[in-house]
Parts: structure tokens; sequence; C-alpha cells
């Protein structure tokens, strides 16, 4: 994730980085500037439709047309948003529950039990990493397509890595109940915790593979194809062949926010805008060494 100045916002302007949507769009840029100026030439030059009046209300028509879709893009960017945001606060809560559980478990065992400890610092630290893995990999984002996926039957097969780690936490905190290492109700005070790290993975795995509606998607593509194609023909009466320009501006814009849509829609890819689910995960390994294990690391 990139943290930045929100101050300095005109520097902004002038800078281009690797996620800017320029960059994955120039080619796309001169096939709708070559198109846009082989209508214009048609119809200024060649047709000369442009004599006609009656063709000019086609540029009201686009206006209303434009309105609809600013529309729909909104809702499209918020809805992107929101599984962003949502995605980040699943992470947050992952953050506390390790933490909490890590200072429980530092509450009820002797500070002389450092291999339990370490067992625990181990494993609650793994979670987090497991977790990471799991959300990156295509067979999680596929998991409820209704299509085969040959290539991911084996991981399909094989068991849930995370309830894997969190398995491993509860048998260990149940073996130490047995061994009347911990009373009942220090049992029972823990299991809020551990329930709390597989509700994270559930949510994350919510957003990551159950995507926006595909017939929305593929509707809303196609609309701003429509009405992109179709900006030279409705304002080139009015506006010349400076409708190439306009055209290829308006596409540029309007296909940056679906673009932008679709990489923060799917926040756990570890790209540039995603959530800093590494990071995260590395943060929390050090806040549970430091408390179960007291090693003093700068955060």
């Amino acid at each position: 994730m990139i943290v930045y100045n929100t101050k300095e916002w005109l520097s902004f302007i002038f800078s281009f980085h690797k996620a800017d949507t320029f960059r994955k769009m120039w080619f796309t840029l001169i096939v709708v500037a070559v198109f846009s100026f082989i209508i214009a030439y048609i119809e200024i030059d060649y047709l000369e439709l442009g004599k006609s009046s009656n063709l000019k209300n086609i540029s009201i028509l686009h206006s209303l047309i434009g309105f609809v879709l600013s529309l729909l893009l909104v809702f499209r960017t918020n809805t992107a948003y929101d599984r962003w945001w949502e995605g980040r606060k699943l992470w947050g809560k992952l953050v506390n529950d390790s933490r909490n559980l890590s200072l429980k478990l530092n509450a009820f065992l002797p500070k002389e039990d450092v291999e339990n400890r370490k067992y625990f610092a181990k494993n609650i630290s793994l979670f987090a990493q497991v977790l990471n893995i799991h959300l990156t990999k295509q067979s999680t984002r596929f998991a409820l397509d209704k299509k085969e996926h040959p290539e991911f039957s084996d991981l399909f097969a094989k068991n849930h890595p995370p309830s894997e780690t969190m398995g491993v936490i509860l048998t260990q905190i149940n073996h130490l109940y047995m061994e009347e290492k911990l009373t009942r109700d220090q049992f029972r005070y823990l299991d809020d915790d551990i329930n709390g790290f597989l509700d994270v993975c559930g949510g994350c795995e919510r957003i990551k593979n159950t995507p926006i509606p595909f017939s929305y998607i593929l509707f809303i593509k196609k609309f701003i194809a429509l009405y992109v194609f179709s900006l030279p023909i409705g304002y080139v009466f009015t506006l010349g062949y400076w409708v190439v320009p306009l055209t290829v501006f308006i596409f540029y814009v309007l296909v940056s926010i679906e673009l932008i849509a679709e990489e923060i829609e799917d926040p756990f890819n570890n790209d540039d805008n995603d959530i800093p689910t590494q990071k995260i995960a590395d943060n929390i390994e050090k806040n549970v060494n430091y408390i179960l294990l007291d090693k003093h690391e700068d955060f």
C-alpha cells in the first residue's frame, strides 16, 4: 500500500507511478484517437453531414446518457471501496484478536513455561502468514466458481490451511486444560478470541471469492464502450476535429475509474493499492513475540 502526504496534492499532478492507469491504456487511447479522427473526417469532409442542423440534436441525447453512466460509475466505485474497507477492518480485527489472545496466554502461562510460550507465539503469528498466502491464491478466488478448474483440483481437495493452523492452537489449549494448567474459566475466556480468527478468515474469503456480479460488470463495460465510441458521432458537428482529444480524454477518465474499481475490489493481491496484508502479518508476529517472549523490537 502506498502511504502519501494528502496535503501535497499538487505534486501528484506531475508524478507518474506504475499504478497509473495511463500506462495500462496508452495503446487503447491511440486506437480511440484514430477511430475518432476517422469518424470526424467522414462526417465533416467526406459526407459533409455537418450542414444538416437536425443532426446536432444528437449531442443532447449524449448528455443524458452521460448522466446515467456517471451514476453507474459512482455506484461501481463505492461498491469496490466498501469491499476494500471491509477487508481492512477484518485485518484490523485480526491484529486485535492476536494481541488479545497473546495477552491472555501471557497472563495465564507461568513465566518459566518457555516451551508453551514459544509454541503459541509461533502459531498465532503463523495464522496471519497462512491467511495472507491463502487469500492471494487463485484457488481461493475460484472456490465458488461454477466452472471447473482442473488446475486447482489438488488444492481444493486439501484441508483448509487457516483452519488447520487454528486447530493446532486449540488442540494445545485443550491439552493445557486437560493437564489442569488452565482453569475452566480461563479456557472459556480464550474461546471468543479463538473464534475471532476464523471469523476474520471467513469474512476475507467472502470478499475474495464473491466478485461483483458478472452481469453488472459486463453491462457497465459495454455501456462505457458504446458511449465513448458514439461520442464522435454526436459532438463532431459542434466541436469539429476537437472531438478527437475530447473523446480520448473522456474514454481515459471513464475507463480509469473502472480499472481502479477492479483493482481495489479484490484487496488481497499485495498490489500497490491493496491492503498490506504481508506487512500486517509481520507486525502481528512482532507484537506476539513481544508479549509472549518479551522480545523488544522496533515497530
